[in-house]
Formats: C-alpha cells, structure tokens, sequence
C-alpha cells in the first residue's frame, strides 16, 4: 500500500514524538483505524472498541520514550498494548461469556455478502479457529484477518517466527480436518 510510511519515515515520526508530543498526532492518523478494526474483531462492541481504542493511543503517548526501535513496524507494538488493553478490558470486566466467543467473521470481506454459501463456510471455519487453543487463536486472527506479516505477529506475540508459523500451521491443520478439505 502507498498509504503507509516506509520504515525510515516511520521511525522519523516516532522519533520526533519522543520529543513532541503534537507530533503523536501524525501516528494516530495512520494506525488509528488498523488498531480500531482489530479490537472490535475482539471485542464486538463499537463503544467499547471506541474506548479501548483511545486507551491504546494513550498509553502509547504515555509510554512512547520508552519505545525502541528493535527492527519491527511501530505498529507491531501498538497491537500488543491493543492485546493488553482488549484483555485487561475483559478481566476487570469479568464477563460471562469468553472473550474469544464474542468474535465473528472478518468484516467487510469481499463478495460475503452476495455468495451465502461462503458466508457459512466462513462462519464454520471461525466457529472452528475459536475452539483452538488461545496462542493458535491469535496467530490465526492476526494472519488472516489483520493479514499481518509473520515477523509482525511474532513481534506482537512475542514469540519467534517459526513459533508463530507452527502456530498458524496447526490451526490451519485443525480447521482443515474439522470443516474439510476445501478451506
């Protein structure tokens, strides 16, 4: 995409936050929808997305001189307070149903709403990525419907690249063997 900034001006921007916080601003402009679409696909809630949302950038304006550059997107750390802060959210809560029961199907994903016949594949295949264990969940949800780069998952899952493909290959494994062969 040419919407997003190359590592170098990135890194520019995170740097000149560091010193100003008025420049903060040119950082939510340019993940402030991607950490929003990813805590409502946990969270199911657009107030409660909203809220969580605001409390990611917070946090990262607060925390943001503590941020190093280790050779991964700016925004591989901001989904991982988006992680924290969806499941902090949900622990202080103490809902009665599992995070992860609350999540659907991708939104907005092409052709769903012509085709129903893929709409409830899609569904079964979710209703089958839920039942994975949490680590497999993750991975499974920031590959196919943040469509992260490997190395960015493991960043914000704060495992290895060849974990987070083993974790992915497990869950395709599963869901394959449970829905079938045509996923």
């Amino acid at each position: 995409m040419s919407s997003l900034p190359s590592r170098w001006d990135e890194q520019a921007v995170v740097e000149r936050a560091k010193r100003d916080p008025a420049a903060f601003g040119e950082l939510y402009d340019r993940y402030f929808l991607q950490i929003y679409r990813f805590v409502y696909s946990k969270m199911r809630d657009q107030t409660a997305a909203e809220d969580v949302t605001s409390e990611v950038f917070m946090k990262a304006l607060k925390n943001i001189g503590r941020y190093q550059d280790t050779g991964k997107p700016f925004s591989a750390w901001l989904y991982q307070i988006a992680m924290n802060s969806v499941f902090d959210r949900y622990r202080s809560a103490r809902p009665v149903e599992d995070i992860d029961d609350r999540r659907d199907l991708a939104v907005d994903g092409p052709g769903l709403e012509e085709m129903a016949a893929q709409r409830d594949e899609l569904r079964r295949i979710w209703a089958v990525v839920e039942t994975l264990p949490k680590p497999q969940q993750v991975a499974m949800v920031l590959k196919f419907q943040e469509d992260m780069k490997i190395e960015d998952i493991a960043a914000v899952m704060g495992k290895s690249a060849g974990a987070v493909k083993l974790l992915i290959h497990r869950g395709v494994t599963r869901v394959r063997q449970t829905v079938g062969s045509t996923v």
